[in-house]
Parts: structure tokens; sequence; C-alpha cells
């Protein structure tokens, strides 16, 4: 099964920009690749997601600002996020999905700070 790591959290101001990584173990040109995120005291909730053909979505909140990417030869998916607002802080989870099988990796701590 695909192993996922993130990296690029940090303390950043707000309206700056930050750009998260997730690198995959193996190939990860047939899952679905998404990045959710679970802000203190709250749910973890999709931010967003590309599919293996390429599609997008996102929730409303990023809509504008952050931007999904996958390098299927790289074997690594991103998350650029720019115009960053004190309530984008959370801890952000790369996730790797197949039919009903999705796979997370361990997290990375992103804080915004007004």
């Amino acid at each position: 099964q695909v192993q996922l790591v993130e990296s690029g959290g940090g303390l950043v101001q707000a309206g700056r920009s930050l750009r998260l990584s997730c690198a995959a173990s193996r190939s990860i040109v047939i899952y679905a690749m998404g990045w959710y995120r679970q802000a203190p005291g709250k749910e973890r909730v999709l931010v967003a997601r590309i599919t293996s053909g390429g599609s997008t979505n996102y929730t409303e909140s990023v809509k504008g600002r952050f931007t999904i990417s996958r390098d299927n030869a790289k074997n690594t998916a991103y998350l650029q996020m720019n115009s960053l607002k004190p309530e984008d802080t959370a801890v952000y989870y790369c996730s790797a999905r197949l039919l009903t099988l999705e796979v997370w990796g361990q997290g990375t701590l992103v804080t915004v700070s007004s």
C-alpha cells in the first residue's frame, strides 16, 4: 500500500504563501489525491482533490487561493496556498484514494499569524 509523507508546513504571516508537498512511496497515477485539514477542536475536512485524470475540486473557502496539482513522474502531489488567512491554520493531511480505500499521511502543521 502506498505511503505518504507531507512537507512544507510552517509559520507564515497572513497574506503570504506556502506550498505543501506530498511524496508517495510508489506511483500515484491510479489514485485520486487529496488534501484535508483539521483545525484545533474541529473535524478533518476536505480542502481539495485531484482525480487521476486531473480534474480538481475545492472547498468553497479556498477557491481562488489554493491550487492542487500532481506530478505523477515524481510520485508527488502539491497544494499551493496563496493569500493565507489565520483561519487556514490547521494540520494538513494528504490522502491517496482508490475506490473505497483511502490512505493518509502523518500531516504537516500550517500556522497563519495575523
